[in-house]
């Protein structure tokens, strides 16, 4: 079947939702898969013409029937984009400090996020080596790129997301696949975050991420960015 390009995006809560929009807007096609019906109920509403799947990214199984489906009933798989994120809410953001948490505080921060990573990566990087061509990006906070005092958790199980998309990207290179990491080095304004009073530089939006997605997904194998940093100007920035 030959058509309009496909994207396949996993968490389409926020980030997520604003890469389907991108992409239909662009005519592409598109898949959704997230965890609730209240997301995806929002989704199709917002765009009738997206499919949706839902379940757990972190189940090997779901991603194969996500990717299968696409190929399958959209004709393609040209675009996948991990944008889940699932962090614990019982305390503070990043697990606290090494010496301070509980022990098992770092299992409980690399099972919201490094499972579906793997589930992604593995089965979305066989069927585009199968393809011989696509992108497939992995997107991630800041502490990917570097520790912060508190964050020790959060870094390690986004740092385990980096070193899987590193490995990734040079054993499917030679095949014409294109990975890339992408990082949001930065707050995320979004409905539960909206960041009141605050000026906009010191916040990304949805879309900023969505734009990053878009740009990456345009490059050709002549000049291909395996990862790729995005800041707003009002925050730290860290070379």
């Amino acid at each position: 079947m030959c058509g309009p390009p496909v994207l396949v995006v996993f968490g389409a809560r926020n980030v997520g939702r604003a890469v389907v929009a991108d992409r239909l807007a662009g005519g592409w096609r598109a898949l959704a898969v997230a965890r609730s019906d209240e997301t995806l109920d929002a989704l199709s509403a917002a765009h009738p013409g997206v499919a949706t799947l839902r379940g757990d990214a972190g189940d090997h199984d779901l991603v194969a029937e996500a990717l299968a489906r696409a190929e399958r009933d959209l004709g393609g798989l040209d675009l996948v984009v991990n944008a889940t994120t699932s962090v614990p809410r019982d305390h503070s953001f990043g697990g606290g400090t090494v010496v301070d948490a509980p022990a098992e505080r770092l299992e409980s921060w690399m099972a919201g996020f490094l499972p579906a990573a793997w589930a992604i990566l593995r089965g979305a990087g066989k069927a585009m080596e199968r393809r011989g061509a696509g992108t497939l990006i992995q997107i991630s906070g800041g502490s990917a790129r570097r520790a912060m005092p508190g964050r020790g958790p959060w870094a390690a199980a986004q740092f385990g997301a980096r070193a899987l998309t590193h490995s990734l990207a040079q054993e499917l290179r030679p095949r014409g696949v294109h990975v890339a990491l992408l990082v949001a080095d930065g707050v995320i304004q979004t409905e539960r975050n909206p960041m009141e009073g605050r000026p906009p530089e010191e916040s990304l939006t949805a879309e900023d991420v969505a734009a990053a997605v878009a740009y990456l997904a345009s490059q050709t194998p002549r000049a291909w960015t395996h990862e790729l940093v995005i800041t707003p100007a009002g925050d730290t920035w860290v070379p």
